[in-house]
Protein backbone atom coordinates (compact mmCIF):
# COMPACT_ATOMS: atom_id res chain seq x y z
CA UNK A 1 0.00 0.00 0.00
CA UNK A 2 1.50 3.60 -1.13
CA UNK A 3 1.67 6.07 1.53
CA UNK A 4 0.23 9.44 2.37
CA UNK A 5 1.69 12.74 0.94
CA UNK A 6 5.10 14.40 1.96
CA UNK A 7 4.77 17.80 3.00
CA UNK A 8 8.15 19.60 1.92
CA UNK A 9 9.75 23.22 2.50
CA UNK A 10 11.60 24.61 -0.46
CA UNK A 11 14.19 27.33 0.42
CA UNK A 12 14.56 30.69 -1.99
CA UNK A 13 17.51 32.53 -0.49
CA UNK A 14 19.90 35.78 -2.06
CA UNK A 15 22.97 33.83 -0.37
CA UNK A 16 26.40 35.92 0.71
CA UNK A 17 29.73 36.26 1.11
CA UNK A 18 29.28 35.91 5.44
CA UNK A 19 28.70 32.15 6.19
CA UNK A 20 27.20 33.02 9.74
CA UNK A 21 24.31 35.39 7.85
CA UNK A 22 23.52 32.16 5.53
CA UNK A 23 23.66 29.70 8.65
CA UNK A 24 21.08 32.36 10.22
CA UNK A 25 18.72 32.21 7.23
CA UNK A 26 18.78 28.46 6.86
CA UNK A 27 18.20 27.97 10.74
CA UNK A 28 15.08 30.06 10.52
CA UNK A 29 14.17 28.74 7.51
CA UNK A 30 14.38 24.81 9.55
CA UNK A 31 12.23 26.33 12.47
CA UNK A 32 9.67 27.87 10.16
CA UNK A 33 9.20 24.86 7.90
CA UNK A 34 8.87 22.42 10.92
CA UNK A 35 6.42 25.09 12.42
CA UNK A 36 4.64 24.74 9.27
CA UNK A 37 4.92 20.35 9.29
CA UNK A 38 6.85 19.94 6.64
CA UNK A 39 9.35 16.70 6.90
CA UNK A 40 12.06 18.28 4.69
CA UNK A 41 13.60 21.39 3.49
CA UNK A 42 15.70 21.57 0.80
CA UNK A 43 18.08 24.72 -0.20
CA UNK A 44 19.56 25.96 -3.12
CA UNK A 45 23.64 25.66 -4.45
CA UNK A 46 26.27 27.10 -2.21
CA UNK A 47 23.77 27.76 0.57
CA UNK A 48 26.61 28.15 2.91
CA UNK A 49 29.12 30.77 0.83
CA UNK A 50 28.27 32.65 -2.56
CA UNK A 51 31.74 34.37 -3.20
CA UNK A 52 33.15 34.43 -7.08
CA UNK A 53 36.56 36.12 -4.93
CA UNK A 54 37.90 33.11 -4.43
CA UNK A 55 40.82 34.53 -2.56
CA UNK A 56 38.17 36.21 0.08
CA UNK A 57 36.17 32.92 -0.05
CA UNK A 58 39.26 30.56 1.02
CA UNK A 59 39.31 31.00 4.53
CA UNK A 60 35.67 30.06 4.84
CA UNK A 61 35.96 26.90 3.03
CA UNK A 62 37.12 24.42 5.57
CA UNK A 63 36.32 20.65 5.63
CA UNK A 64 33.36 19.16 6.64
CA UNK A 65 33.47 18.33 9.68
CA UNK A 66 34.96 22.40 10.90
CA UNK A 67 32.06 23.77 8.47
CA UNK A 68 29.81 26.11 10.79
CA UNK A 69 26.84 26.17 8.20
CA UNK A 70 26.61 22.57 8.30
CA UNK A 71 26.95 22.48 12.29
CA UNK A 72 24.35 24.74 12.63
CA UNK A 73 21.88 23.19 10.54
CA UNK A 74 22.41 19.75 11.98
CA UNK A 75 21.98 21.14 15.41
CA UNK A 76 18.87 22.63 14.32
CA UNK A 77 17.59 19.40 12.65
CA UNK A 78 18.10 17.24 15.74
CA UNK A 79 16.13 19.88 17.73
CA UNK A 80 13.51 20.13 15.37
CA UNK A 81 12.82 16.53 14.07
CA UNK A 82 13.26 17.63 10.55
CA UNK A 83 15.69 16.92 7.55
CA UNK A 84 17.50 19.16 5.52
CA UNK A 85 18.86 18.54 2.01
CA UNK A 86 21.50 21.38 2.21
CA UNK A 87 21.61 22.39 -1.81
CA UNK A 88 25.17 22.23 -1.42
CA UNK A 89 28.20 23.75 0.86
CA UNK A 90 31.90 24.91 -0.21
CA UNK A 91 34.31 22.41 1.24
CA UNK A 92 37.92 22.08 1.67
CA UNK A 93 38.44 17.97 0.42
CA UNK A 94 41.68 15.96 1.82
CA UNK A 95 44.06 17.19 -0.99
CA UNK A 96 43.23 20.71 -0.55
CA UNK A 97 41.24 20.92 -3.86
CA UNK A 98 37.37 22.28 -2.81
CA UNK A 99 34.29 20.40 -3.55
CA UNK A 100 30.94 21.69 -4.24
CA UNK A 101 28.74 19.30 -1.69
CA UNK A 102 25.28 18.15 -1.28
CA UNK A 103 24.72 17.07 2.10
CA UNK A 104 21.42 14.78 3.16
CA UNK A 105 20.88 16.23 7.12
CA UNK A 106 18.33 13.30 9.09
CA UNK A 107 16.15 14.24 11.79
CA UNK A 108 18.82 13.18 14.13
CA UNK A 109 21.55 15.70 12.80
CA UNK A 110 23.53 13.09 11.48
CA UNK A 111 24.95 12.85 7.60
CA UNK A 112 22.82 10.72 5.28
CA UNK A 113 23.88 11.11 2.28
CA UNK A 114 26.79 13.47 0.28
CA UNK A 115 27.55 14.26 -3.05
CA UNK A 116 30.21 16.51 -4.97
CA UNK A 117 29.19 18.15 -8.16
CA UNK A 118 30.23 16.15 -11.22
CA UNK A 119 29.99 18.60 -13.49
CA UNK A 120 31.82 21.41 -13.82
CA UNK A 121 30.53 25.13 -15.11
CA UNK A 122 33.44 25.96 -17.47
CA UNK A 123 31.43 28.53 -19.92
CA UNK A 124 31.75 31.72 -21.10
CA UNK A 125 28.32 33.12 -22.16
CA UNK A 126 27.32 35.41 -24.63
CA UNK A 127 26.78 38.60 -22.22
CA UNK A 128 30.18 38.59 -21.11
CA UNK A 129 30.26 36.14 -17.93
CA UNK A 130 32.72 33.86 -18.01
CA UNK A 131 32.91 31.19 -15.39
CA UNK A 132 35.51 28.45 -14.48
CA UNK A 133 34.41 26.14 -11.69
CA UNK A 134 36.89 23.51 -12.25
CA UNK A 135 39.60 26.36 -11.40
CA UNK A 136 39.08 26.03 -7.87
CA UNK A 137 36.91 22.93 -7.31
CA UNK A 138 37.29 19.13 -7.63
CA UNK A 139 34.57 17.38 -9.86
CA UNK A 140 32.68 14.43 -7.62
CA UNK A 141 33.12 10.57 -9.35
CA UNK A 142 29.60 8.96 -8.58
CA UNK A 143 25.71 9.91 -7.51
CA UNK A 144 23.79 9.50 -4.20
CA UNK A 145 20.83 8.20 -3.72
CA UNK A 146 19.37 7.68 0.18
CA UNK A 147 15.91 7.03 1.53
CA UNK A 148 14.23 9.58 3.31
CA UNK A 149 10.62 10.70 4.49
CA UNK A 150 9.39 11.89 0.67
CA UNK A 151 11.16 8.50 -0.65
CA UNK A 152 13.82 7.69 -2.51
CA UNK A 153 15.91 10.89 -3.04
CA UNK A 154 18.72 11.72 -5.66
CA UNK A 155 21.70 14.43 -5.17
CA UNK A 156 22.42 16.14 -7.84
CA UNK A 157 23.66 19.84 -8.45
CA UNK A 158 22.89 22.93 -11.00
CA UNK A 159 24.92 22.24 -14.09
CA UNK A 160 24.49 18.83 -13.80
CA UNK A 161 21.17 19.17 -15.32
CA UNK A 162 22.22 19.63 -18.86
CA UNK A 163 23.35 15.87 -18.62
CA UNK A 164 20.62 13.97 -18.85
CA UNK A 165 22.20 10.79 -18.53
CA UNK A 166 22.32 11.51 -14.28
CA UNK A 167 18.93 11.98 -14.50
CA UNK A 168 18.21 8.65 -16.67
CA UNK A 169 20.72 7.11 -14.00
CA UNK A 170 18.59 8.17 -11.15
CA UNK A 171 15.12 7.47 -13.25
CA UNK A 172 16.75 4.20 -13.23
CA UNK A 173 17.53 3.86 -9.38
CA UNK A 174 13.32 4.54 -8.98
CA UNK A 175 14.14 7.90 -7.51
CA UNK A 176 10.70 9.25 -5.70
CA UNK A 177 12.06 13.03 -5.61
CA UNK A 178 15.35 14.60 -7.79
CA UNK A 179 16.89 17.27 -5.60
CA UNK A 180 18.62 20.41 -8.16
CA UNK A 181 19.80 22.91 -5.89
CA UNK A 182 21.30 25.93 -8.02
CA UNK A 183 22.31 28.97 -8.29
CA UNK A 184 21.36 29.47 -12.28
CA UNK A 185 22.70 32.73 -14.06
CA UNK A 186 19.84 35.09 -15.38
CA UNK A 187 20.64 34.52 -18.79
CA UNK A 188 20.72 30.63 -18.76
CA UNK A 189 17.93 30.67 -16.40
CA UNK A 190 15.27 33.02 -18.63
CA UNK A 191 16.12 30.67 -21.82
CA UNK A 192 16.63 27.27 -20.01
CA UNK A 193 15.36 26.86 -16.18
CA UNK A 194 11.42 25.71 -16.64
CA UNK A 195 11.76 23.41 -19.82
CA UNK A 196 15.04 21.83 -18.27
CA UNK A 197 13.38 20.78 -14.90
CA UNK A 198 9.90 19.85 -16.30
CA UNK A 199 12.03 17.87 -18.96
CA UNK A 200 14.40 16.09 -16.34
CA UNK A 201 10.89 15.36 -14.19
CA UNK A 202 9.27 13.91 -17.15
CA UNK A 203 12.29 11.27 -17.81
CA UNK A 204 12.85 9.89 -14.44
CA UNK A 205 9.03 9.93 -14.20
CA UNK A 206 10.09 11.58 -10.18
CA UNK A 207 9.65 14.92 -8.70
CA UNK A 208 12.04 17.50 -8.74
CA UNK A 209 12.47 20.11 -6.34
CA UNK A 210 15.02 22.73 -7.35
CA UNK A 211 15.52 25.15 -4.84
CA UNK A 212 17.25 28.18 -5.80
CA UNK A 213 19.44 31.32 -5.26
CA UNK A 214 17.49 34.51 -6.39
CA UNK A 215 18.49 38.30 -6.78
CA UNK A 216 21.58 40.52 -6.46
CA UNK A 217 24.28 38.82 -4.26
CA UNK A 218 27.30 40.50 -2.53
CA UNK A 219 29.45 39.27 -4.43
CA UNK A 220 28.51 41.36 -7.22
CA UNK A 221 26.00 38.48 -9.37
CA UNK A 222 22.75 37.77 -10.08
CA UNK A 223 20.88 34.55 -9.89
CA UNK A 224 17.77 33.81 -11.86
CA UNK A 225 15.26 32.16 -8.83
CA UNK A 226 12.13 30.30 -9.73
CA UNK A 227 12.94 28.07 -7.00
CA UNK A 228 10.56 24.97 -8.51
CA UNK A 229 8.89 21.63 -7.50
CA UNK A 230 7.52 20.01 -10.56
CA UNK A 231 5.58 16.49 -10.46
CA UNK A 232 6.38 13.22 -12.76
CA UNK A 233 3.88 14.34 -14.79
CA UNK A 234 6.22 17.82 -15.80
CA UNK A 235 3.09 19.73 -14.07
CA UNK A 236 4.89 22.73 -11.81
CA UNK A 237 3.25 22.58 -8.33
CA UNK A 238 5.22 25.39 -6.94
CA UNK A 239 7.04 28.55 -8.72
CA UNK A 240 8.69 31.23 -5.87
CA UNK A 241 9.38 33.59 -8.88
CA UNK A 242 12.85 35.78 -9.97
CA UNK A 243 11.98 38.76 -7.45
CA UNK A 244 12.78 37.88 -4.27
CA UNK A 245 13.77 35.59 -1.21
CA UNK A 246 11.08 32.73 0.14
CA UNK A 247 9.88 30.12 1.63
CA UNK A 248 7.33 27.51 -0.12
CA UNK A 249 5.75 24.04 0.63
CA UNK A 250 4.56 21.50 -2.20
CA UNK A 251 3.71 17.82 -0.99
CA UNK A 252 5.27 14.45 -2.56
CA UNK A 253 2.61 12.34 -3.30
CA UNK A 254 3.83 8.19 -3.91
CA UNK A 255 0.17 8.26 -5.31
CA UNK A 256 0.86 10.18 -8.28
CA UNK A 257 4.44 8.63 -9.39
CA UNK A 258 2.61 5.07 -9.69
CA UNK A 259 -0.12 6.52 -11.24
CA UNK A 260 2.71 8.41 -13.80
CA UNK A 261 4.43 5.02 -14.27
CA UNK A 262 1.93 3.26 -14.85
CA UNK A 263 0.26 5.97 -17.79
CA UNK A 264 4.18 6.44 -19.14
CA UNK A 265 6.09 3.18 -18.20
CA UNK A 266 9.50 4.68 -20.04
CA UNK A 267 11.59 3.40 -17.05
CA UNK A 268 10.25 -0.03 -17.15
CA UNK A 269 10.05 0.13 -21.51
CA UNK A 270 13.71 1.68 -21.46
CA UNK A 271 16.40 -0.10 -24.07
CA UNK A 272 20.17 0.24 -24.23
CA UNK A 273 20.90 2.27 -27.13
CA UNK A 274 24.32 0.96 -29.03
CA UNK A 275 26.60 4.23 -30.56
CA UNK A 276 26.64 4.05 -34.01
CA UNK A 277 29.87 3.30 -35.54
CA UNK A 278 31.18 5.22 -38.56
CA UNK A 279 29.90 3.42 -41.56
CA UNK A 280 26.43 3.60 -39.87
CA UNK A 281 27.20 7.72 -40.07
CA UNK A 282 28.16 7.00 -43.56
CA UNK A 283 31.98 8.09 -42.87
Amino acid sequence: MLGPATKVAVLQMTAGIDPAENAATIVDALDRAADEGAAMLLTPEMSGLLDRNRARAASHIVAEADNPVLAAVRETAARRGIWCALGSLAVRRDDGRWANRALLIDAGGAVAARYDKIHMFDVDLAGGESWRESNAYAPGEKLAVAETPAGRLGLTICYDIRFPAVYDALGQARCDVIAIPAAFTVPTGAAHWHILQRARAIEASAYVVAAAQVGRHADGRSTYGHSLVVDPWGEVLLDLGGDAPGLGFAAIDPARIAAVREQVPSLANRRAVPLLGAAALGE
